[in-house]
Parts: structure tokens; sequence; C-alpha cells
């Protein structure tokens, strides 16, 4: 190897490893982040033709290495749509483990509209008001109280009730969020 080459593989080692020092926990990390870290796109790119980034989504890189994480989906749908975008409703419920849900449907909200293709299975709704936002599993999510009520009309009133007394349980909610839900 040139002495030309081995200043070129530090430098590449380098960024390497600034990105995988800057991804979230799973993993991922976005094409904006990287540029903030002063990788350009095309270099971005180049790591995932070469076998160190694996692209995800449009502008959304995962670390080929990381472990499976059961919550990466739900990290990945949120982290590739727009930004400001949150689970909501029923993929909270599922997220935490509430009552049972279909796993392969993911509802996420944002403050502004996209007409970006997310994937079969992930709806992104527009919500102009704001929503109480909270990171639960380090992901973006409406609150847990807010989530369940979004969710009771799908749900049905007896999953709806017993995720809700589940989120007491494992304290996403309180006694008196509690006795203040409508479900159904």
């Amino acid at each position: 190897m040139s002495k030309i080459e081995r200043i070129c593989y530090k430098t590449d080692m380098a960024k390497i490893d600034d990105i995988y020092d800057a991804t979230d926990d799973y993993g991922l990390i976005t094409s904006a982040e990287a540029r903030d870290l002063g990788i350009s796109e095309a270099e971005v790119v180049q790591y995932a033709a070469r076998g160190r980034l694996v692209r995800m989504a449009r502008g959304l890189y995962r670390v080929p290495v990381w472990p499976y994480q059961e919550q990466a989906p739900y990290a990945v749908a949120v982290k590739a749509a727009v930004e400001g975008a949150y689970l909501y409703g029923e993929s909270v419920v599922s997220l935490l483990g509430l009552c049972p849900t279909d796993p392969r449907f993911i509802l996420m909200a944002a403050p502004k509209r996209t007409r970006r293709n997310l994937g079969a299975g992930v709806k992104l709704i527009w919500r102009r008001g704001p929503d109480r936002l909270v990171r639960y599993e380090g992901i973006a999510c409406q609150e847990a109280a807010d989530a369940i009520c979004v969710a009771a009309p799908a749900l049905g009133p007896e999953r709806s009730t017993e995720a809700a007394h589940e989120a007491e349980r494992k304290g996403y909610i309180t006694s008196a969020e509690l006795a203040m839900l409508t479900l159904a």
C-alpha cells in the first residue's frame, strides 16, 4: 500500500468511526446527521456500497453489526419519516407491549405533510395540533394515556381497558390518568 493509499485509508476509517459513534440506540444514522459530521452524501452512499453501512430507507442507514432489537422497525419508521414524526395510537400500545396488536402495521403522526413512501404497513398522518410527546425505548411517541384513547376504537373496549391497566402497572400512566381515561 502506498503512502497516499494509507493516508486515504486512515481518513476513511476516521470518518466511518465518526459515523459509528454518532448512531442512535438502534445503530441508525441519517444522511443529514452524517452531513453534520462533515461526511458528504456521496461518501455515505460509498460506505453502503462497500458494506460498512446498510441502507434502510431513503436517507437512512444502519450499522451492519448492530444486534437485533425487537423495537427496531418502529425506530426505523420514525427516523425514515419526515422530521418531527412520532409513533401514534395503536403503535405506541404495541411498542410498549400493553396488549396484543398487529405488529405489521405502524401508525405515525407528523406536524407537517409528506409524500414520502415509507413502505407497506406504515401510515403517516398529519397532525395539526400538538400532541404530548415522550420517548419510549428511545423512540419519539405520543404519551401512553393519549395513545390508548386514540387506539381504543380499533382495540375495542376489552383490549383498551386491558392496555390501560397494563400501562398503569408498568408505570407509563398514573392512577389518576387511568381514572380519567375514556375508552371505547
